[in-house]
Parts: C-alpha cells; structure tokens; sequence
C-alpha cells in the first residue's frame, strides 16, 4: 500500500530517505529506528504487518506532525512484486538515498538432516530476495550515480560450516552479489557495504548451538549506521569478528572439516 510521505527537503536542510527490508524485528527493527534517530525517513517493510506498524507508530509517535518511518507489508520471496513496489516507495518518498536488505531467517537444520525445502527457503529469503531488491537500487543508484547500497550478511558466509549448509550458502552468495555490485558501481559513486555480524541477540539465535560475544541489536544497529556514515565496504559486526574470519578462512580444508561448528 502507497503511504504518501509528502517530504521536502531544503538545501539547508537536506533529509536522507532510505528503505529497510525485513524492518519488523531483530538487526532491521534496530537499524530503522536508529535511521529515524539520525534524521533519516524510511520506508519500512516486513511481512508480519503488526508488529511493522507498531514500529512505526512508536517511532512517529515523536513527531506526530512530521512522521519519518512508513510501513510496508512486503513478503521477499514475491520477488516479482519488487520492481513496482520499489517505484512507489521510491514516488512516496520523493527520493531515495539508501538501500539496506536486512531480511533473514535460518531454520533448523540437524547434523544428519539434507533438507531441499528448507534450504530453498533460507535461499529465497536471504539471497534472492536481496537480489530482486538491491538489482532495483543498483540501477536506480547506477543512473543517479549516488547512493548507498547495504547488506546484513553473516560471518556463517566466510565457509561452509558442517551446520548449516542451505544457510552459509545464501550468507556466501549474498557476499559474493554484494562483492560484484560493489565492483560495478564504485566507478557510477555509488556505495556498497557488506555487513558480517557475530552472534546477535535475534530469532536467528535459537538455531545456534554454541554462542560467545553475543551483542543486542541496539548495538549491532549503531556500529551499522557508523558503517554506512562512514561508507565503508565489509564490516564485522563487532569488529572483533574480523580477526575470528581471517582466521576461519585461512584454516585448511582438511581441519575445518573436522570442526563441529
């Protein structure tokens, strides 16, 4: 559904527009109301539609006159349904300035399970849906030649763990996408961030048998938005990460394989 902001940015005054997906809970539900704290307005999508507009509404609850967070109730595995909805967020907002696909899921997968239907399911979500989304941003960001482009990967991405195949094959794919994008546009000025958080107080977490370092989603939010501040181009989240990942990818196939992780 169309919500007509109806925004004006003055020259003095310039207001920044983004769109977050999968904005209902976890990282995206942080992200946008740490958006709408640095100035932003954001079109907010997710499926679930209650908790979306509750969302909105505590945030423009603040400033009932000028309302800064806009839901709408989007499914990414519709993928065909992207290209028009994106147009009119784009019509809503009257610009559009930044792109985040923080929409995700991991199912539980057993040691001993091979499970087509819920690896499609993760992949959908996770990999094709930000490719349906952030396609529209590169060639809307490409023509304009600005605007930032951000993804919620995973450090699950950085190798294929003996736990989760169908879910770091979608976190590998979306870095791999984002990786190629980041490439393609740098020389049109565009940004592109590929964000790998840790361990993150979210749904996702049940699925994950061992957990250390574990952050809130407030705090993955604000090392995110420092990210996109800074246009940054792959970020741990927390930066420790980073350090866990050079390792990872560097140990031998011969002993990763043997890691029960």
């Amino acid at each position: 559904m169309s919500k007509k902001a109806n925004i004006v940015s003055k020259p003095l005054q310039p207001i920044k527009r983004a769109i977050v997906v999968g904005a209902s809970s976890g990282i995206g539900a942080a992200l946008t109301r740490e958006l709408v704290g640095r100035g932003y307005v954001v079109a907010a999508l997710a499926r679930r539609e209650g908790e979306l507009n509750a969302l909105c509404a505590a945030l423009n609850a603040y400033s009932p006159d000028t309302p800064r967070a806009f839901p709408y109730v989007h499914d990414v595995t519709n993928s065909d349904a992207v290209p028009a909805l994106f147009q009119t967020i784009v019509q809503d907002l009257g610009g559009l300035d930044l792109v985040v696909y923080a929409a995700g899921m991991q199912t539980a997968v057993s040691l001993d399970e091979y499970d087509t239907a819920k690896d499609k399911t993760m992949i959908d979500t996770n990999l094709i849906g930000a490719v349906a989304w952030l396609n529209q941003a590169a060639v809307r960001f490409s023509r304009a030649r600005r605007g930032h482009i951000v993804g919620i990967s995973s450090i699950a991405g950085d190798r294929g763990r003996v736990g989760a195949p169908g879910y770091n094959t979608s976190k590998a794919g979306l870095n791999t996408f984002l990786e190629a994008l980041r490439n393609r546009l740098a020389k049109k000025g565009v940004t592109v961030t590929t964000i790998k958080p840790g361990f993150v107080d979210t749904a996702l977490l049940k699925n994950a048998p061992k957990t250390f370092w574990v952050i809130s989603p407030e705090e993955a939010a604000q090392q995110i938005a420092a990210a996109i501040q800074q246009k940054r181009q792959v970020v741990y989240v927390p930066a420790r990460w980073g350090l866990v990942g050079l390792i990872i990818r560097h140990i031998p196939s011969f002993i990763f394989r043997r890691l029960n992780f």
